[in-house]
């Protein structure tokens, strides 16, 4: 019984070091992306696997819907659901695709997901305008770009 619980005490300990690394690294890791955008000319930041200007022009243009998730490492942000008071029984989700360390684009892709209500009060999937994509597509790209040339100057 004594071995029992001395080796549990052992296990015990060396998770709880774990832990502790783990949490230290992961704060490390936090610390880089902290200000991803401050520096680099070419775009690109250590601790970001993005473009930084395709990643903060996201951010900005979509900064009216709630965001859900952003990973800076594998380029993805979801937004939650919005809906406009001018339009209450529609609302709309986005999420944006990075898809590389340099500012073109194709490194770009935006998916825009639409629901209505219908007469139960019931949320229903719906059909959007593929321009709206390219639409929100195009806003980033333009941001990203100035953004660039303001680190240019």
């Amino acid at each position: 019984m004594v071995k029992l619980s001395s080796r549990f005490g052992v296990v015990v300990l060396l998770a709880a070091g774990l832990a502790t690394s783990a949490c230290s690294q992961a704060s490390k890791a936090v610390g880089t992306v902290t200000s991803p955008f401050a520096g680099s000319k070419k775009g690109q930041i250590a601790g970001i696997g993005v473009n930084s200007f395709l990643w903060r022009a996201s951010l900005e243009t979509l900064e009216f819907m709630p965001l859900e998730s952003a990973d800076p490492y594998g380029g993805i942000i979801i937004t939650g659901w919005h809906s406009d008071a001018s339009a209450p029984n529609e609302r709309f989700k986005a999420t944006v695709y990075i898809l590389d360390t340099r500012l073109r684009a194709d490194g770009l892709k935006v998916s825009v997901f639409k629901e209505e209500r219908d007469a139960n009060g019931q949320w229903i999937s719906a059909s959007v305008d593929p321009d709206t994509e390219i639409q929100i597509e195009n806003s980033i790209l333009s941001r990203a770009r100035e953004l660039k040339i303001r680190t240019l100057r």
